[in-house]
């Protein structure tokens, strides 16, 4: 039995077709090369559109939990007869409620072909929620009656259970690759972290490092990661988690959120100065702009995006603190040096200068210019995965750019 739920085959080519559709629609390949694409690439996932797959998801949500409670009835009337607690019965109907989801989940994939189609997430988030609670359960019965498991910070007892609960996570993105699965596994890992480093003695203090360096941890496997054969099968998971990481390594070391949070976990009613404030000013400036620039030279639209962003948080760490003009000169002045920026930058960049262009991405001019086929395609050059049967080729020429180098 294969590791992974759906067919990594398949996901290659449907990258493959949703590429030469766009190329398609913007000129770049002809009506009868999208059309040879299809059969030579093919894919036999069922995918409806976006509020089928809502209503699907719905749908299921509300089937499942009725059948949930159908047998938390069933379990919760045998413990009448049978002497347990109630927390075991709570146990048991979780079990059942998971191992079943999750085996439906199983069977549709392997029958229907589901992916990411609504079904089978609401199956893989209910079938998971239900064992975690059945960990959580576990867990706590394992505990002397005299420990609360609200107590579990203070007699570090925490942890393991935080362990456990990223273990889950981890199989879950192993099998399934699920996006979601991704981002909890890995705000668990900072909550591990955040954790074990308030225990130490400077531990207040030496959080902000300890999570930054954790973000830098987790950026650096990340980058390994996309060099694995199997990354495309991946791809959605490590890029939403690549997301959050580039976002958590800004906010541990933003001002304001370190200055506020030292508040919180001192139980001051007003945040007062912090140490080290000078290294967190430079934090707040610096983790931007290093953003910016590594999303240009790049050619990183993630990168870039989180720099714009922080950036604006940033801008508003500053206000938050030091007010100098009324908030509407503030928004109106700001407005007008953003769209006298844009509008500079759009007849800068057009033509391309730099490697960087203001030209639509799907456009025939932009292409010639920063040969897009990299941009779009450059996570196929760094895999091995390759469909069964050669089947049409695009055209010839060499790629660079966006960290991909190779010959297509």
């Amino acid at each position: 039995m294969s590791k992974k739920a759906y067919n990594e085959e398949w996901i290659f080519n449907r990258l493959v077709q949703d590429t030469a559709r766009r190329w398609g629609k913007s000129g770049l390949l002809t009506a009868e090369q999208v059309q040879a694409i299809r059969p030579a690439f093919p894919s036999g996932f069922y995918e409806p559109h976006l509020f089928i797959r809502i209503a699907l998801f719905i749908f299921t949500w509300i089937a499942n939990i009725t059948a949930a409670g159908l047998v938390f009835l069933a379990v919760m009337g045998i413990g009448e007869y049978r002497s347990g607690s109630e927390e075991a019965r709570v146990l048991l109907g979780c079990l059942l409620c998971g191992g079943g989801s999750l085996l439906l989940l199983e069977r549709l994939i392997s029958t229907n072909h589901l992916y990411r189609s609504g079904v089978d997430n609401a199956l893989l988030y209910l079938g998971v929620s239900y064992l975690v609670v059945a960990l959580v359960i576990s867990y706590s019965l394992l505990l002397p009656h005299t420990v609360d498991i609200d107590d579990l910070q203070e007699l570090g007892l925490q942890w393991p259970l935080l362990v456990l609960l990223a273990g889950a996570m981890l199989l879950a993105i192993v099998r399934y690759a699920d996006p979601l699965a991704a981002a909890l596994a890995f705000l668990l890992y900072l909550d591990i972290v955040g954790v074990v480093v308030l225990r130490l003695p400077l531990g207040k203090a030496l959080l902000p490092f300890a999570l930054m360096l954790a973000c830098a941890g987790s950026y650096w496997v990340l980058q390994r990661l996309t060099r694995r054969p199997d990354y495309l099968y991946y791809r959605p998971a490590v890029r939403t988690v690549k997301a959050l990481t580039l976002a958590c390594f800004y906010l541990a070391g933003n001002y304001l959120m370190v200055r506020e949070g030292n508040a919180l976990l001192n139980n001051q009613d007003v945040s007062t100065q912090i140490p080290f404030a000078p290294l967190f000013y430079l934090f707040t400036v610096g983790i931007p702009l290093l953003y910016l620039y590594q999303g240009l030279r790049r050619a990183d639209r993630l990168v870039l995006y989180a720099g714009l962003l922080s950036l604006a948080f940033s801008i508003f760490t500053y206000r938050f603190y030091r007010s100098v003009l009324p908030p509407e000169w503030a928004l109106t002045l700001g407005g007008v040096f953003l769209i006298a920026l844009s509008g500079w930058a759009l007849r800068y960049l057009r033509p391309a200068r730099h490697g960087l262009t203001s030209e639509p991405a799907d456009s025939p001019s932009a292409f010639s210019q920063l040969n897009l086929e990299s941009l779009v395609m450059a996570h196929v050059t760094e895999t091995t995965m390759q469909p069964h049967e050669p089947g049409f080729q695009f055209g010839g020429g060499s790629s660079g750019g966006g960290g991909a180098e190779g010959q297509y």
